[in-house]
């Protein structure tokens, strides 16, 4: 069944059974409410009867009377309790004395009556206080009250049914509104899982549903972007491992066939092996970027000492520093970062020969500490980065002028958010590029 029909028929359900119960309830409290209104009004019809009464008897006081008993259909009869004898009544004398046999009339009266062959409401108040023994006693048939019970239940049972109604249509609309977005990002969903990526829409919703859309479009954007990245990894890496197994297979070939004389073999073995060394580079830095993506145990963090971690660095880029006479100084905050050490390590030491490679004379290390985060600022003198290159230079296999794999970056960047941490590249005041690496204090 589908979620609107199921929200529907749940909405519908629960209003029925609520309306049911409330109908019971009022069923069964109306005639309470309307036997104890009648016993008021007996009550002070009865005051009435017994001013009439106890006034001096003339022809006028027994007319009113009279009329008064015609015009209310009132159904009256007076007790003397000391005589045990009925004074008057307008019922049949057999009813009532079995009422007076039966019932208590001194005493706590019962609100209802039976006898005749139905019910009635009962009031009783004494003559006066001169004559407390004589009862007047009044009655209306329970009938009567039934009456405009079921009269008042009917019109209530006619305003649930068209409160029902209108509940259960308002219901439908509001289920459609909540049901209708989820079918939209349903089909966007579908469309995601066929790779449909360009044909992705946004859709008309609000609320929680809205942030809901808002991350499936962020995560069909992310899986574009990786299947895209990957689709370009591919391609990039088949590039660059066929580059050194064309220069090796070529030399190969010459030395087996003996086209190339001693100096030109001695040669080509030299070419082979120095391939053979970058391809065994560009395989080792791939597999690692595979580990840093999806095995967990490869990466063990660890609390990581931001001065001994760049002294490390600066030790192993030294002689490259050295040999392209840069000088290299740092000024560092020394603290405490959570890592692997191992890999922040290589990490730096990527972004630092980048850095070496591409600079005129300088390059600046900076560590600082501002809250709970740790900032690396690495920054050289040189030519800088173009702009068009910046936003794609983490990728893999994405080279600047001098670059060796191209992966040397996207290790550095998958090494850095594995540490909870973001890295980014810009401008330097120096010069050059500046690379940014912020990471979370131990």
């Amino acid at each position: 069944m589908k979620l609107q029909y199921q929200l529907n028929a749940a909405f519908t359900t629960l209003l029925i059974v609520i309306m049911s119960l409330t109908a019971f309830l009022v069923y069964s409290l109306i005639l309470d409410l309307l036997v104890q209104d009648e016993q008021r009004q007996l009550q002070a019809k009865g005051d009435l009867i017994v001013n009439l009464l106890n006034q001096e008897s003339s022809l006028a006081n027994v007319q009113r009377l009279s009329q008064l008993l015609q015009d209310q259909e009132l159904q009256v009869f007076l007790y003397d309790q000391r005589k045990n004898q009925i004074l008057f009544t307008t019922l049949s004398l057999d009813l009532v004395e079995n009422w007076v046999n039966t019932n208590d009339v001194n005493g706590q009266m019962d609100d209802l009556w039976e006898g005749g062959g139905g019910k009635f409401v009962v009031s009783e108040l004494p003559l006066s206080s001169q004559q407390p023994w004589i009862h007047l006693i009044m009655l209306t048939p329970l009938n009567d009250l039934q009456a405009v019970q079921k009269t008042f239940i009917s019109r209530i049972l006619i305003v649930f049914v068209i409160g029902v109604g209108i509940a259960i249509l308002l219901s439908y609309w509001l289920t459609k509104r909540l049901v209708t977005p989820l079918t939209s990002l349903k089909q966007q969903l579908k469309k995601i899982e066929k790779r449909q990526f360009e044909d992705v829409q946004t859709i008309q919703a609000s609320g929680e549903i809205k942030e809901v859309e808002q991350s499936v479009l962020d995560m069909a954007n992310e899986l574009q972007h990786y299947i895209q990245s990957q689709r370009h990894f591919f391609q990039n890496a088949s590039h660059e491992l066929k580059t050194p197994l064309m220069t090796i297979q070529g030399y190969a070939e010459g030395i087996r066939d003996g086209i190339f004389n001693e100096e030109e073999s001695k040669r080509g073995l030299e070419v082979m092996v120095a391939e053979i060394t970058r391809l065994k580079k560009i395989i080792n830095e791939m597999i690692l970027l595979a580990k840093l993506d999806s095995d967990e145990g490869i990466y063990h963090e660890t609390k990581v000492d931001s001065r001994d971690i760049i002294i490390k660095t600066i030790d192993r880029a030294l002689p490259l520093a050295n040999e392209r006479n840069i000088s290299i100084t740092y000024d560092v905050d020394q603290v405490t970062l959570r890592a692997d050490e191992e890999k922040l390590l290589q990490a730096m030491l990527n972004i630092t020969l980048n850095a070496i490679r591409h600079a005129s004379a300088k390059v600046n290390i900076v560590v600082t500490h501002l809250n709970s985060n740790v900032t690396i600022l690495i920054e050289d003198d040189g030519t800088g980065i173009e702009k068009d290159l910046m936003p794609k230079l983490f990728h893999r296999f994405v080279k600047g002028e001098g670059g060796e794999t191209g992966l040397g970056l996207a290790i550095s960047r998958a090494i850095v958010e594995r540490s909870s941490g973001s890295i980014h590249v810009g401008q330097s005041e120096l010069g050059g590029a500046k690379f940014i690496i912020i990471l979370p204090g131990g």
